[in-house]
């Protein structure tokens, strides 16, 4: 059994069937990891989700911020955004069968035998690994529950607060966890998000940088695979963190990695890339 992790698919389902017939991928043996932002922006938003679910056995899947997105807009359409391709999803016949499934999907799923994490954005400097599995836990449960379902997803938008206290509540200690995982690049030392810059590490606003960047944050020396930052194309030099976005849905490639041998390969995504300022 070989186990794989790729990066953010979002609807682009042609360059991962490239990868996994690259490396003859079988559902019966192999594993399939997944970083998250399966949907939106791609052109088989639909395809992708049904094509995944329907080798979900073998697939291992956290949620990203478009999931979640796309989790939020079947329950209020009106938060659906002009650049979304997630109508075909919110109009097939199979819809509830897909949604019910991606919304008791994990924010961070920990391997203990290989001792890897897989997250979509990534683990704030002040939380350990198993600490970040304790906070994941209060947002899927949230997810899980018919009665708070609604609640949490009309409640998760918005870049405050922009830093963790324990002392937080509701919505708002639900809404920092939740971006945290899901839409975090840069922050401080102590976790301050900046939720606005989305470039390169060059760009990362006074005070702030990479989450992965700080050496004495308490998920140090631990193995990390996340994706959701496509202007790092792939590229992390911090020890033990891989980055697997690489920018398919803007025209880049979709980038595979074997997770025990390290090895990476790489498909090209041709298809028209959106408009970004759209966004």
């Amino acid at each position: 059994m070989t186990t794989y992790a790729v990066g953010d698919i979002q609807g682009c389902l042609e360059p991962l069937k490239c990868l996994l017939q690259r490396v003859a991928f079988d559902p019966a043996k192999d594993r399939l990891w997944l970083v998250g932002d399966l949907v939106n922006r791609g052109p088989q938003s639909l395809e992708a989700l049904r094509y995944i679910y329907a080798i979900r056995d073998s697939v291992v899947c956290v949620l990203g911020n478009h999931d979640l997105h796309l989790l939020a807009v079947a329950h209020n359409a009106e938060r659906l955004k002009k650049a979304d391709t997630l109508r075909e999803i919110l109009e097939a016949p199979d819809r509830d069968e897909l949604l019910d499934w991606l919304r008791r999907l994990p924010l961070v799923h920990h391997d203990a035998e290989r001792d890897i994490t897989l997250v979509h954005a990534g683990i704030p400097p002040q939380w350990t690994i198993e600490k970040a599995l304790q906070r994941s836990a209060e947002v899927e449960e949230a997810l899980r529950d018919d009665q708070r379902l609604p609640l949490f997803l009309e409640g998760m938008y918005g870049n405050e607060p922009a830093k963790w206290d324990k002392k937080l509540h509701g919505i708002e200690r639900l809404r920092v966890i939740t971006n945290y995982f899901t839409r975090m690049r840069f922050c401080t030392p102590d976790g301050k998000l900046d939720l606005k810059s989305k470039e390169g590490l060059g760009t990362a606003p006074a005070g702030y940088a990479p989450w992965f960047s700080y050496a004495e944050r308490k998920s140090a020396g631990r193995k990390i695979i996340f994706g959701h930052w496509a202007a790092l194309e792939g590229k992390c030099d911090a020890p033990a963190v891989y980055a697997l976005d690489s920018g398919c849905v803007w025209g880049g490639s979709m980038t595979l990695l074997n997770v025990d041998s390290g090895e990476r390969i790489a498909c090209s995504c041709a298809h028209p890339t959106p408009d970004e300022t759209a966004a």
